[in-house]
């Protein structure tokens, strides 16, 4: 019964490896071709916060607002009752803030009776160019500091699958987003970062336990070894994972518009986390031809 356990782990550890390699292809391919829809934070825009009927529904707003401001209108309620954020891009030609708002005000009249602009401010796109560039700074410092760990922690042949899967898991959310030209914002960019966190969190408690079989059993080939890491920590990655998909599902189906991007991408990330930790962080080592005596103290030649 154990060999044959045994068996099927690692068959699926093999298979989940070639899909995990397919989806990455295909996330980088539609990253390339398609390119992430950048939300107001990064490409600038207006932000106008108004009241209007209490009956309005974002569905009727976003009919209206839609054709005259573009696809990338957002609404989202605003406190009370009848108070809703439009967030929306700016003009091709340009313009203050001023000069959009009689526009946006007769275009609420079409479905309200009752409106009134309570404020309005403009994200430049200058400000969108840095918040680019210090998200894209922050990513880069985070992937050295992991990496520095990594290379501290395990020999690098462990090492390395720890970093292709976390590799895997960022593309995978990117390709995502850029498949289904999602709006990629902050709230997003966040949970990118969480799902390095996460993901590597995974990948240590595999890679840690690989580590000590491999030293307390060196006549066991690496493939056992690393079958019987996965089957040690299964049920641990399994209630850790299961718990956090229950809150993210939370967020996903109560937390309305705002929250849908950071819960989609938090969703897949700890799916792919999972997976990832489990193929791609124990076949490639395997690949590199990982072995007990990689961990085994350096013999010293006493000889004069």
């Amino acid at each position: 019964m154990a060999g044959y356990l045994k068996s099927r782990i690692r068959n699926i550890r093999y298979i989940t490896s070639i899909v995990s390699i397919a989806l990455m292809v295909i996330s980088l391919a539609a990253f390339a071709i398609r390119g992430l829809n950048m939300g107001l934070d990064f490409t600038g825009g207006m932000v106008t916060e108004t009241a209007i009927s209490r009956s309005v529904t974002s569905h009727q707003l976003l009919d209206v607002l839609k054709p005259a401001l573009g696809d990338s209108t957002s609404v989202t309620k605003s406190g009370a009752d009848g108070r809703w954020v439009i967030r929306y891009a700016l003009p091709e030609q340009g313009g203050e803030a001023g000069q959009t708002v009689p526009d946006v005000e007769q275009l609420l009249h079409q479905v309200s009776g009752q409106v009134e602009i309570i404020s309005n401010s403009m994200v430049g796109s200058q400000v969108g160019q840095d918040l680019v560039e210090q998200g894209g700074l922050a990513l880069l410092v985070c992937i050295l500091c992991i990496l520095g760990y990594l290379c501290f922690r395990f020999e690098w042949r462990l090492a390395s699958g720890a970093l292709l899967a976390l590799m895997h898991d960022v593309v995978l959310v990117l390709g995502f987003f850029a498949l289904t030209q999602m709006e990629f914002n902050l709230t997003v960019f966040a949970a990118v970062l969480a799902i390095l966190g996460y993901s590597l969190n995974d990948s240590i408690i595999i890679a840690d336990r690989i580590r000590e079989m491999l030293v307390a059993k060196q006549q066991t080939p690496t493939p056992d070894i690393n079958d019987q890491a996965v089957i040690a920590t299964f049920s641990r990655t399994m209630v850790t994972s299961g718990t956090t998909l229950i809150t993210v599902a939370a967020l996903w189906l109560m937390g309305g518009a705002p929250l849908e991007g950071f819960a989609t991408a938090m969703f897949i990330g700890i799916i792919s986390g999972t997976w990832s930790s489990i193929s791609i962080g124990t076949v490639l080592p395997e690949w590199l031809k990982l072995e007990p005596k990689h961990y085994l103290p350096a013999e010293v030649d006493s000889a004069p």
